[in-house]
């Protein structure tokens, strides 16, 4: 469990920050920029939530926020401090939770005849917001891990919770009595 006794340490106003490690980089480093954009991501997920989601994704939607943060925990420790102090990190079994879910909302969608356009009702838009930014934490870790090794199931983690956000995104619509809006390449 982690405890924080004061919000402010004033040790951030050099530009800097600690990694997990101890190791002090700076804040606009690939790293911080990489699980800044995944606790960006996990505030949009607590927006979709808080405009209504549909009930029957709440559970799930709450796991993933869970991990969201393991994930952050996992950046935030370079790899080779990883042996000295373990910390939660995404691991290829939640990788096939989002895969299952996934599969599971998808069972009740019509297929796709087109591109989705976002929008919908709040929760949907919402759903659509995280699922960009999802994506934009993936391209972060991606250029994060060409210099700098990050753990193993990060990368694909991000690129199946981006689909499940896409999946999720219809699924909610249908369930609001929204459905996909369709984008119509021919009409305009």
């Amino acid at each position: 469990m982690v405890r924080i006794n004061r919000v402010y340490t004033g040790g951030g106003d050099d530009g800097t920050t600690a990694l997990g490690g101890g190791q002090r980089i700076a804040k606009d480093s690939r790293r911080i920029e990489a699980y800044g954009t995944v606790d960006e991501l996990n505030s949009l997920i607590g927006v979709a939530i808080a405009a209504g989601i549909d009930k029957r994704m709440l559970e799930r939607f709450h796991i993933i926020q869970q991990l969201l943060f393991n994930l952050g925990s996992d950046l935030c420790i370079l790899e080779e401090d990883k042996e000295r102090l373990p910390v939660p990190q995404i691991e290829d079994r939640h990788v096939r939770d989002l895969e299952s879910w996934m599969d599971d909302w998808n069972e009740e969608l019509e297929p796709l005849k087109s591109f989705v356009l976002p929008g919908g009702d709040m929760a949907t838009a919402q759903l659509h917001v995280a699922r960009t930014v999802c994506r934009r934490a993936e391209r972060c870790v991606i250029a994060l891990s060409r210099e700098e090794a990050v753990g193993q199931h990060v990368v694909v983690f991000l690129n199946r919770l981006s689909d499940l956000l896409f999946v999720a995104a219809r699924y909610h619509a249908k369930h609001a009595g929204i459905g996909d809006v369709l984008w119509d390449s021919r009409r305009y």
